[in-house]
């Protein structure tokens, strides 16, 4: 800054992003995901005070903060990845920013050229350029949180600490501008069959009641795959069958490998695979993307109706401080993700079983796991298995004992 020629905007965006670099290593050294908020303060101040024109520092400040979120999209970041990791490791100014950023960087494309889970995630965080060309984003953007220049470069700066340690994921969606409109369609379940899927699960979550729950996650489970079964076999039809897609499902602490487990096993359930990125946080499930729809749904209520369990069987517990120790609680999730594993593959083969033409279906199924495998070993070449460790045997016991409550066979609903 101390120049003697007046800096471009490219060369103020080149120190923005290189404050930001600093920010981000010196907080890994340190061990703080959010980086060196010191180092962002110090910069951003000395930016905001010096005679550069305001318009030029806050254009570059965009033109920073859009080549790091192309750089995270093309490292595999999804925009739902992006605001579940400021969710946790930055503040409410940095996750309102990114947003901003992510729908700035969206917004140029034809609607046609992104695919639709891009558009789905954009749409679920309202994400919109709902700023004007009249002047930058950033000023109209400080403004309306009420911050400071110097307030507002130090949250652009933090905010681009975030994203430039992060790791290369599995490119699981087109790039923004590459979407093809017809052979990437999302093919998601029949707003009728949701609608009621939805409804059961709502009361699966609402009721006191763990065999009721159960009994009705059971039944949504059977709909899904009758009509995933049914959709198997029209698609055996066409030349054109979808393809195996993927997506990720984030994960609240505590227990989160235990969480992870009752995701694979309902993955499995449903005709796909999953792995989990232990270090972040996220399952990936790969498969077709009616079943990941039924995936998501299915997981996501089971992992409320899980922790319910848990803690009633802690209160239930004659020995209720040890029930509500980590060892215990860990424990029950992992045996209930176990078992509840074990009835949802019981049920998927009843309804296969029972559908209307096993012979044909099996082969088709047969089919589609194979294209399934070969997606997710083409995403995940280097992918093992790694186990649970067990350290409580009335926690284990207790949770078998609750996913075990529920009558799911059809004879007994």
């Amino acid at each position: 800054m101390g120049s003697t020629s007046q800096p471009s905007q490219e060369d103020i965006a080149a120190a923005i992003a290189t404050a930001a670099l600093e920010s981000a290593q010196r907080g890994a050294r340190a061990k703080t995901p959010r980086g060196d908020s010191g180092v962002a303060q110090r910069f951003a101040t000395q930016l905001a005070g010096s005679d550069l024109p305001l318009d030029d520092v806050q254009y570059a400040a965009h033109t920073a903060s859009q080549r790091i979120i192309q750089a995270a999209f093309r490292n595999g970041w999804l925009p739902e990845d992006i605001h579940q990791l400021s969710l946790r490791r930055a503040d409410t100014f940095a996750q309102s920013y990114l947003t901003d950023a992510m729908a700035a960087y969206i917004h140029p494309y034809p609607p046609a050229t992104v695919d639709e889970t891009r558009h789905e995630q954009i749409r679920a965080l309202s994400a919109t350029a709902w700023w004007t060309d009249a002047t930058p984003h950033l000023a109209q953007w400080a403004a309306e949180h009420m911050l400071t220049t110097a307030e507002a470069l130090t949250t652009v700066i933090e905010s681009l600490a975030l994203l430039l340690l992060l790791p290369k994921l599995e490119l699981i969606r087109p790039l923004p501008g590459t979407a093809r409109p017809h052979s990437d369609a999302h093919h998601p379940i029949d707003e009728k069959v949701l609608g009621r899927v939805r409804g059961l699960l709502a009361k699966a979550e609402s009721t006191s009641f763990p065999e009721e729950a159960e009994a009705l996650s059971a039944k949504a489970q059977e709909l899904m795959t009758k009509y995933a079964l049914d959709r198997v076999l029209l698609e055996a039809d066409t030349l054109a069958p979808d393809l195996p897609g993927a997506r990720r499902i984030w994960l609240d602490t505590p227990y989160t490998d235990a969480k992870a487990l009752l995701i694979d096993v309902v993955a499995t359930a449903n005709r796909s695979r999953a792995i989990f990125a232990s270090a972040w946080g996220f399952v990936t499930i790969v498969g077709d993307d009616t079943d990941l729809d039924a995936v998501e749904l299915l997981a996501t209520s089971l992992l409320v109706q899980a922790t319910r369990a848990m803690i009633a069987a802690g209160n239930m517990q004659a020995g209720a401080d040890e029930a509500r120790t980590r060892t215990f609680r860990k424990s029950f999730l992992v045996a209930y993700a176990t078992r509840i594993g074990e009835r949802l593959e019981a049920a998927t083969a009843a309804t296969i079983a029972d559908s209307a033409d096993p012979e044909r279906l099996l082969p088709v199924l047969a089919s589609h796991q194979l294209a399934v495998d070969a997606a997710f070993e083409t995403l995940f070449p280097q992918s093992r298995n790694r186990g649970i460790t067990i350290r409580s045997a009335d926690g284990w016991d207790a949770g078998r004992a609750a996913a075990d409550r529920a009558h799911i066979s059809r004879t007994q609903r």
